[in-house]
């Protein structure tokens, strides 16, 4: 490899490894345990870790069968429907708690006939998983879905020629083989959904125990004393590391089949 490539990979690690390192080294330590375990940050916590499994847990439901469908059918209905479900990758996050606010808010497309029948859900902590799910599922889906490409139909053939339906197959042959892509693709869904700011604040607010998550807490703690919302980002920081390493090794192991 060219000698420049090292000193440009070098500034580039620098660039990403020390703002980390800047917040370990100017957190207040003798306070880091008090302010941790407040009960406004203990609440913060409690919510983002609840309301980030349940999102979790619909884009398994929801995202699977997209991944499978977006795999295995191909035309320009499919593509169009597939470039919508991925818009939230780079959809501005403010931009997307605004959407659903006008879908499902009081005034939205659908939560106007929900209001009229005495269901709010903006401004809810229903409103937060909501909120986390629609940044979240695109990951699993894009990982699912270039797992299952790869695996390609053969084992689903042989299936399907010794008598076994369609969901059988799916759930004895394509999903063992997708296995480690799904289980990497649940994994940056739950660290995104976990660090989900602007849809949340947008469509769910922040009212503390409600809908305030833990980067909430940390905007809000920013504002009147910086250095106090360091003990609560780093432990979002040590949560990203433990998944980053999950994912990482696990892709490792599971070879070509971990997309």
């Amino acid at each position: 490899m060219p000698a420049w490539t090292f000193g440009l990979a070098a500034l580039g690690v620098a660039f990403i490894v020390l703002p980390p390192l800047a917040l370990i080294l100017r957190s207040p330590w003798g306070a880091f345990v008090d302010q941790v375990t407040s009960p406004e940050s203990l609440d913060a916590l409690r919510l983002s870790l609840i309301t980030a499994a349940s999102s979790t847990v619909i884009c398994l439901l929801l995202g699977v069968p997209m991944a499978v469908v977006f795999a295995r059918y191909d035309g320009p209905v499919v593509r169009v429907l597939r470039s919508f479900v991925l818009l939230p990758l780079v959809l501005p996050p403010v931009v997307g708690g605004l959407a659903l606010l006008y879908t499902f808010g009081r005034l939205g497309i659908i939560g106007e006939q929900m209001h009229d029948a005495g269901i709010d859900i903006a401004f809810t902590t229903t409103a937060v998983v909501l909120a986390q799910t629609f940044v979240a599922l695109p990951f699993l889906v894009i990982s699912v879905e270039g797992a299952v490409r790869v695996v390609g139909t053969r084992y689903e053939e042989v299936a399907a020629t010794l008598g076994a339906g369609p969901t059988r197959t799916l759930w004895r042959v394509t999903l063992p083989l997708v296995l480690p892509s799904l289980i990497a693709g649940l994994v940056l869904a739950f660290a995104r959904a976990l660090g989900e700011f602007g849809a949340t604040i947008t469509f769910a607010g922040n009212a503390p125990g409600v809908t305030q998550t833990a980067p909430l807490a940390i905007y809000v703690s920013a504002i009147d004393d910086p250095q106090a919302a360091i003990p609560l980002s780093l432990i979002l920081v040590l949560v990203s590391l433990v998944v980053v390493v999950g994912v990482h090794s696990r892709r490792r192991r599971g070879g070509a089949g971990a997309v």
